[in-house]
C-alpha cells in the first residue's frame, strides 16, 4: 500500500479531514455551515463542506455514510457512495437524508459522511453477441445460494 496526495483547499475554518485510526479506510468529512441545518423527517439537503480536492487521475473519492450518524439519528447519504471524480474541481457537498421520525439539526464542523480515496480501473467495452455461460446464469437478486 501507497499513500496517494490529495492536493486540499479547505475554506471551513474545521480541521482537514483526517483518518481516525491506522485501520480506518475512510477520512471523516465536516459541515461547513453558518448556521445550522434543520432536516424534518423524509427531508433532504446539500450541506457544504468547504473542501475542494484535487485527486489524482486513476484515482476518485467515494462520499459515504457515516454509521454513527445513521444508527443514532437516522440520518445518512444519498447517492452513496457519491463518486468525486480526479477531474471535478469543485466544493464537495454531501446529500443527506433524515430517515427518521424526528427533526435532526446538523450543525458547523459536525461529522457528516467519511471519504474513500480509490484505485479506479477503465473498462474497455467489447460489443459480441453472446456472452459465455456461468453457473448463475440469468439469476438475480437470491440466485447466489441458500442462507
Amino acid at each position: 500500500m501507497h499513500d496517494v496526495v490529495i492536493k486540499v483547499i479547505n475554506t471551513s475554518g474545521n480541521n482537514l479531514p483526517e483518518y481516525a485510526t491506522n485501520g480506518s479506510a475512510g477520512m471523516d468529512i465536516r459541515a461547513s455551515l453558518q448556521i445550522p441545518v434543520i432536516l424534518q423527517p423524509l427531508e433532504r439537503a446539500m450541506i457544504p463542506t468547504g473542501l475542494y480536492f484535487e485527486i489524482p487521475h486513476g484515482y476518485e473519492g467515494q462520499m459515504r455514510p457515516r454509521s454513527g450518524l445513521a444508527i443514532e439519528r437516522g440520518v445518512t447519504c444519498l447517492n452513496s457512495p457519491g463518486t468525486i471524480d480526479s477531474d471535478y474541481r469543485g466544493e464537495l457537498k454531501v446529500i443527506l437524508i433524515n430517515l427518521s421520525n424526528q427533526e435532526q439539526i446538523i450543525s458547523n464542523g459536525e461529522r457528516i459522511a467519511q471519504v474513500v480515496i480509490s484505485k479506479v480501473e477503465k473498462a474497455l467495452l467489447q460489443h459480441v453477441q453472446q456472452l459465455q455461460n456461468s453457473l448463475r446464469g440469468e439469476g438475480g437478486f437470491g440466485h447466489t445460494g441458500t442462507i
